[in-house]
């Protein structure tokens, strides 16, 4: 009985390791012959456009997604059809590009991992996580800790010259110097230069 395809919500704030557990499972897949696709948000462009990256230094190459992408035409076109399909930065996705994702899993019987952000620095759902949110099969956290203290960081917090800030453009290219892991706690009262006394949370 072969199992069926699934669509995966792997989410997590900054420095969370999305986009190591990406070029992992790419790495296990492959090391036993299995082809996998990798795409990412033509948005993110901190190190080229089409470029997965992780802040050790690990990268490789993927297919961009933006808009207009036709992801369906784009995987079903390719001479091997891949064991698993995996997206970086899925948070920028549309909701049209989420939709083709499932569709993939439906209709194709190839696995879709999504790996990104869930909530902007304001606190308001991406369009691509919102849909993720809603269409996903599986949905799990890739956890990591506040900046400030042990908590787990559930918030992105955005500065700008050491200081917080709530109100802006929700997509702004940036990394460990425009945003940090936040618990809520600290995403409502930052101290940039003094994390709180945790002793007797």
């Amino acid at each position: 009985m072969s199992v069926l395809a699934q669509l995966y919500y792997k989410y997590g704030t900054m420095n969370s390791g999305k986009t190591i557990e990406i070029l992992k499972v790419a790495h296990n897949y492959e090391e036993q012959g299995k082809p996998v696709v990798i795409m990412t948000s033509a948005l993110d462009t901190r190190d080229g456009v089409g470029i997965v990256s992780s802040r050790i230094g690990m990268r490789r190459e993927a297919i961009p997604i933006s808009n207009e992408t036709d992801i369906i035409g784009l995987v079903t076109r390719l001479p091997k059809k891949p064991y698993c399909v995996l997206i970086d930065e899925c948070q920028f996705l549309s909701k049209q590009n989420v939709y083709d994702l499932a569709r993939l899993v439906d209709e194709y019987d190839i696995p879709v991992m999504a790996f990104g952000l869930k909530n902007d620095f304001q606190n308001e759902l991406f369009e691509g996580s919102k849909y993720l949110l809603l269409l996903a099969d599986k949905i799990e956290e890739i956890k990591t800790i506040c900046q400030f203290c042990s908590k787990k960081a559930t918030m992105v917090l955005r500065t700008e010259n050491g200081k917080p800030v709530y109100h802006g453009e929700q997509i702004q290219i940036g990394g460990n110097e425009t945003y940090i892991p936040v618990c809520r706690r600290h995403y409502f009262h930052p101290d940039l230069d003094q994390p709180l006394n945790t002793t007797n949370s």
